[in-house]
């Protein structure tokens, strides 16, 4: 019979090993380089897929913001709010008081909510997780709130930013831009006002404290932004409006299994401002310009 008790002191061991392993905090940050490469060749790969999703950036075709009140929507231009061409003259329309966004569909044009044909309806927005997305054709849109403005985001699902995107140019992949940083929090977190491109609308953000890092023999810090068990960073450097995004670009980073925070600037991309102007994109603070060519992670899209 098997006996459980003869093998006890092999899995403590195997625990043991395991434990130091994890706890070894000079573990090397890329174990198998080629490994490496072909997990950022993946994750690039993704990345471009995830723009031509469904959900994704380079379908938006429009952005309306509303005012108080009745406003009538269509492609015809004496509307109040102005879709594209191929959407209804005369859709109906849209009516905002307070919270509380009601939308009233004229019989001639075909508008759809869950698959079914809808005449009017209130519309619950994206904060709420569970935005109403109607739909028009090749088209669809729904209510996006951000601080207390409302506005309706137009999806064009045949969109031909979608085909016209067949690559996102980046640097070559370069696993010495694979850095540790160190974090030296702050006494409280900080809440951290971001601009965006548009004028009367900034976000801002929980900063737990500063990042400070080694790269290309310069000492650098920044500032990180609490996301969820990780930290999201917006960045510039000397590439930024030269062969980067002059908007900055994003990254994300989370501590590994010795509670490492590792920053990899081979994922250091695009916000979604550099390929649609549907999107208010937060700007990196002045304190995380890198005074360094931070030649790694994507490139500005050619057209932009």
């Amino acid at each position: 019979m098997f006996s459980m008790k003869h093998h006890l002191p092999i899995l403590s061991l195997s625990a043991l090993l395991m434990l130091a392993y994890a706890c070894d905090r000079s573990a090397p940050l890329i174990a198998d380089e080629t490994s490496y490469i072909e997990s950022i060749e993946q994750w690039q790969q993704d990345r471009l897929e995830s723009l031509k999703a469904m959900d994704g950036w380079l379908n938006l075709a429009g952005i309306y913001w509303l005012k108080e009140g009745e406003q009538s929507f269509g492609s015809d231009p004496s509307n109040d709010i102005v879709f594209p061409e191929k959407t209804a003259a005369f859709i109906g329309t849209i009516t905002l008081k307070a919270d509380m966004v009601q939308i009233q569909i004229n019989d001639e044009a075909e508008l759809y909510y869950k698959n079914e044909r809808v005449h009017d309806l209130e519309l619950s927005y994206d904060s709420s997780g569970k935005p109403s997305y109607i739909t028009h054709g090749d088209l669809a849109w729904y209510i996006m709130k951000r601080h207390k403005s409302l506005a309706i985001r137009l999806r064009d699902y045949k969109n031909p930013a979608i085909e016209a995107l067949d690559y996102i140019p980046s640097y070559p992949i370069d696993p010495d831009y694979v850095v540790e940083a160190t974090l030296h929090a702050f006494e409280e977190p900080r809440t951290i006002t971001v601009n965006t491109p548009f004028q009367d609308y900034s976000q801002d953000y929980q900063c737990p404290g500063e990042l400070e890092f080694k790269l290309k023999g310069e000492k650098l810090k920044l500032l990180p932004f609490t996301s969820g068990e990780g930290y999201f960073i917006i960045i510039s450097d000397e590439t930024s409006a030269m062969e980067t995004y002059g908007g900055g670009r994003f990254m994300y980073t989370y501590p590994d299994s010795t509670g490492r925070i590792i920053l990899d600037f081979n994922k250091a991309y695009n916000p979604p401002c550099a390929v649609t102007p549907y999107a208010a994109c937060p700007m990196p603070p002045r304190e995380n310009h890198q005074p360094i060519k931070i030649e790694a992670g994507e490139k500005t899209l050619v057209n932009q």
